[in-house]
C-alpha cells in the first residue's frame, strides 16, 4: 500500500509538472530584418503586390502605411497581431508593432509563440509569391 501512496505521488507531481510547462508558451519575438529579394524583381511594386497577396492568402490585412511600408494585421479569434513591413526593391522586413491577447512583454520581448509561427508562415509565403513572379 505504501508504494502505491508513493508511486500515486510521484504521478501527480509529475502531472502537475507537465501542466506547468504546457503552459509557458512565451517566446522571443522572431522578425524577419532585410529579407532579400529574388533577382527577377525589378520594383518595389512588385514586392508589395507580393507582400499584399502572400498575406491576404494567410488572413492578413494588408494596408498602405505610406513611403514603402505596409501594415499586417491579423485577427484570430479574441487574438490581434500588427506588424510594420516596409519594403523596397531588393529587401522587406516584418517587423512587430503591436497585439491584442498574446501576452506581449515588453522588457522582454516574449510574445506567445503562435505570433512566431504566423510570422514564419507569411514570410515563407512572401518568398513563394516572389520567386513566382
Amino acid at each position: 500500500m505504501k508504494y502505491f501512496a508513493i508511486k500515486s505521488a510521484f504521478f501527480a507531481t509529475l502531472i502537475t509538472f507537465i501542466l506547468t510547462l504546457s503552459g509557458c508558451t512565451a517566446q522571443p519575438v522572431h522578425e524577419y530584418e532585410a529579407q532579400p529579394v529574388p533577382t527577377n524583381i525589378k520594383s518595389a511594386e512588385q514586392v508589395k503586390q507580393a507582400i499584399r497577396q502572400a498575406g491576404l492568402g494567410l488572413g492578413w490585412m494588408i494596408s498602405d502605411n505610406g513611403d514603402n511600408q505596409l501594415k499586417g494585421t491579423l485577427n484570430l479569434r479574441k487574438h490581434q497581431a500588427v506588424i510594420s513591413i516596409p519594403y523596397s526593391a531588393t529587401e522587406y522586413s516584418l517587423l512587430y508593432k503591436s497585439s491584442v491577447a498574446l501576452d506581449y512583454n515588453p522588457e522582454e520581448r516574449t510574445i506567445h509563440r503562435n505570433f512566431n509561427g504566423w510570422m514564419q508562415n507569411l514570410n515563407n509565403r512572401i518568398q513563394v509569391q516572389l520567386s513566382g513572379m
